[in-house]
C-alpha cells in the first residue's frame, strides 16, 4: 500500500513536469490525457506530498532543538516541533483515510443482499424474516433506498429466503461486513416448555456493479418461465410470471417471482445476475491479493457463524472482532451503527495498518 502511494506521487511530479514541456502543450490530445492522469492521482499524491514535506520540517527542527542551547531558543524550537507534529498527525489520518477508502472497495453505489433461513426449520425461517426487517429498518434511519428483489415466505410469515437492493451514501461502506452466518439464541414462540433454541440464517452482501462492469451474452443465458409463488394471491398462481435465468458459462441461477410482471421479474432477475456474477469475479481476484488479511476481518463465506443473537441475555456477540453489546433490542429494530461502525474501523486499521507504520517513523529518519 505504502509503495503503490509512492509510485503514484513519482507519476504524480512526471506529470508535473511534463505539463510544463511546450512540446506537451501544443499536442492537445496528450495533454487532455495527462491532465487526466493527473486529476486521478492529485487525490492521494497531494496530500502524500504535504505528508512528505511536514516530514522533512520535522527532521529538521528535531536537529535544531537538540542542537539548541540557549533555554528560550530552545523552548521556541520545542514549541515549533509541536506544531509540526500535530500538523503531521492530521496529515497522517487524512491520508490514511483516503488509501482505505481506495483499498477497501467501499465506495459502491448500491449493494443486493440476499439471506436465507438456515438450520432450525420454522424459528431459522421466522429469524430470517427478522434480520431483513432490521436492516429494511436500518436503510429507512439511514435515508436509503430500499428494494424488494424477491421474497419466499413460508405459512408461519417467516422467510425461507429474500433478496433486496438498498442504495444510498455509504449503503455498500456500513453493510458490507453483515455477510456470514447469523446465529440466532431465544425461546420460540411455538415452544410450550420455554425452552431455548439455536437456529441460522446466512445473509450475503454483494456491490451492485453498474452495467458497464458485467458483460452478460444473451447466448449464454437460459430462461425459463414458471409460476410465481409467495404474495400475491390467485393471480400469481395462475399466471407464469416468474422468472428463472441460467448463466450457462458459470452455472449461476436467479429465480424471480416477486411481481406479477413476467418483464419486472426478468429485470430484477438481471440485476442479481449480474451482481453475483461481478462478485464471483472480484471474488476470485481479491482471494489471490490479500487472503490473509481477508481472514482477520471475515471473507464474507455464508458458511462462517460471523454474529450471534441471544435474546434471553438481550446480548448480541460479532465474532470477528470480540464484541458484545447488550441492546439486542434496539438492534433489532435497526440500530446498527454500533456494530456497523466498529467492524469499519477495525477493518481500516488492518488495511492502513502498514502505511500509519511507516508514517510513525518518518520523522526519526
Amino acid at each position: 500500500m505504502f509503495e503503490r502511494l509512492q509510485t503514484d506521487y513519482a507519476r504524480f511530479q512526471e506529470i508535473e513536469q511534463a505539463l510544463l514541456d511546450p512540446e506537451i502543450t501544443r499536442d492537445p490530445a496528450r495533454l487532455s490525457a495527462l491532465a487526466r492522469e493527473r486529476g486521478a492521482l492529485a487525490r492521494t499524491a497531494v496530500p502524500y506530498g504535504r505528508w512528505l514535506e511536514l516530514g522533512r520540517s520535522m527532521r529538521e527542527a528535531q536537529a535544531l532543538e537538540a542542537a539548541e542551547t540557549d533555554p528560550e531558543m530552545k523552548s521556541y524550537a520545542t514549541a515549533e516541533l509541536d506544531q509540526l507534529r500535530a500538523r503531521f498527525a492530521e496529515e497522517q489520518r487524512i491520508l490514511s483515510d483516503l488509501v482505505y477508502d481506495q483499498e477497501s472497495d467501499a465506495d459502491h453505489a448500491a449493494l443486493i443482499m440476499e439471506i436465507r433461513a438456515g438450520t432450525g426449520g420454522d424459528e431459522a425461517a421466522l429469524f430470517a424474516r427478522d434480520l431483513y426487517e432490521t436492516y429494511r429498518r436500518f436503510a429507512e434511519r439511514m435515508g436509503w433506498k430500499f428494494e424488494v428483489l424477491d421474497m419466499e415466505a413460508t405459512e408461519l410469515g417467516g422467510l425461507r429466503e429474500v433478496s433486496f437492493s438498498v442504495s444510498g451514501d455509504g449503503a455498500y461502506r456500513y453493510l458490507r461486513f453483515e455477510s456470514g452466518g447469523h446465529r440466532v439464541q431465544r425461546v420460540p414462540e411455538t415452544e410450550a416448555q420455554g425452552r431455548i433454541h439455536t437456529s441460522a440464517a446466512t445473509v450475503a452482501v454483494l456491490p451492485e456493479p453498474e452495467d458497464v462492469d458485467v458483460v452478460i451474452r444473451t447466448e449464454d443465458l437460459l430462461i425459463d418461465v414458471m409460476r410465481s409463488g409467495g404474495p400475491g394471491g390467485q393471480h400469481q398462481n395462475k399466471t407464469e410470471s416468474g422468472v428463472r435465468i441460467t448463466h450457462l458459462p458459470t452455472g449461476v441461477v436467479v429465480n424471480c417471482r416477486d411481481e406479477r410482471s413476467q418483464h419486472k421479474n426478468k429485470t430484477k432477475a438481471m440485476r442479481i445476475l449480474r451482481t453475483r456474477l461481478f462478485e464471483q469475479a472480484r471474488e476470485s481476484v481479491r482471494s489471490e491479493r490479500d487472503q490473509a488479511r481477508r481472514d482477520l476481518i471475515g471473507s464474507g463465506d455464508r458458511s462462517q457463524r460471523i454474529r450471534t443473537y441471544n435474546f434471553p441475555q438481550n446480548r448480541v456477540t460479532d465474532h470477528r472482532i470480540g464484541l458484545s453489546l447488550y441492546n439486542l433490542d434496539q438492534v433489532m429494530q435497526g440500530d446498527l451503527l454500533p456494530l456497523t461502525r466498529a467492524l469499519i474501523e477495525h477493518d481500516r486499521k488492518l488495511r492502513v495498518g502498514d502505511i500509519e507504520e511507516v508514517v510513525s517513523g518518518v520523522a526519526t529518519e
